[in-house]
């Protein structure tokens, strides 16, 4: 790839990862941080400098019509948790998928409407589970609070009651179903956790993978030291990617500090276009080829 200096103003959105807030916050900086940005420098580093150092940003690539479905079922979640209780039914459930439908990214309009149906059945299965039964704390909640050294901010699916404690439900509608491994492991849903408790001033160790297609809830509860252990990797790559954001408005080289790192990510990477070794690396997918058979 040709080597560019990008115009950068260090932290041009405020929500990098990267920006350090007022010094006088306790006894160090804070880094302001969202779980998905974390996780874009982990997946590549020269991917996240296109999406939230280089200004102005690169063009992205079109939609996937798998992203453009889970896109959809989450706003008729959202939707269907705003209903009274007693309207929240498999009829009115599935009623919510045409109002907040989408097509874009779908081969043709048959399968298009192929998987509206299938979105159909699954938000009225959803009805009678607990996205239906259930009276949420919070639904899409934007949360902000200090996890160590980090300001966690990000948007949470939801948030249910759990004997008093909070728990955090994560929606998926891909076609891996998830584990109660993926629950653990998952940084997004542990940075949540800790933020939501801090919010709410509620104990919060419980979260969940919701997999909307199946059914499946993926569950896990964490206690003291895993959280801790999950602020720590997050502090850990947040300084990483602070560093490397000012190395580079230093005049450092952005091939060095932001190296590629190619893999089965780099099919469906957003700025693929701009890079020649993720475009070499596997070749992209149609847009209708990662959902669910």
């Amino acid at each position: 790839m040709a080597r560019t200096t990008p115009r950068t103003t260090g932290c041009p959105d405020g929500q990098l990862g990267l920006d350090l807030l007022d010094p006088d916050f306790g006894a160090a900086a804070l880094h302001r941080v969202t779980p998905a940005r974390l996780d874009t420098w982990d997946t590549c580093p020269r991917r996240f400098r296109m999406l939230h150092v280089d200004r102005p940003a690169p063009a992205r690539g079109g939609a996937f019509a798998h992203t453009t479905l889970g896109a959809v079922v989450h706003l008729a979640l959202r939707a269907l948790a705003g209903l009274p209780a007693d309207r929240r039914t498999p009829a009115a459930a599935a009623a919510l998928v045409g109002r907040h439908w989408s097509g874009e990214g779908f081969a043709d309009a048959a399968q298009a409407a192929r998987y509206r149906e299938r979105a159909r059945d699954w938000l009225a299965a959803a009805a009678d589970g607990p996205a239906g039964r259930s009276e949420p704390v919070a639904v899409e909640r934007w949360v902000s609070a200090p996890a160590g050294r980090l300001l966690v901010e990000g948007r949470i699916d939801r948030l249910d009651d759990d004997g008093g404690d909070l728990r955090v439900v994560d929606f998926k509608t891909g076609r891996r179903v998830p584990s109660a491994a993926d629950a653990r492991d998952s940084r997004q849903l542990a940075l949540y956790a800790v933020a939501a408790g801090n919010v709410f001033r509620r104990r919060c160790r419980q979260v969940e993978l919701h997999h909307v297609p199946t059914g499946t809830v993926a569950a896990w509860e964490h206690d003291d030291d895993s959280l801790a252990a999950h602020v720590a990797a997050a502090e850990r790559t947040a300084d990483e990617a602070a560093a490397a954001t000012t190395a580079l408005t230093a005049g450092g080289d952005p091939e060095t500090l932001f190296p590629v790192r190619t893999g089965t990510q780099c099919g469906t990477c957003p700025v693929r276009r701009h890079c020649p070794q993720g475009r070499a690396a596997v070749p992209q997918p149609r847009p209708w080829d990662l959902l669910a058979p």
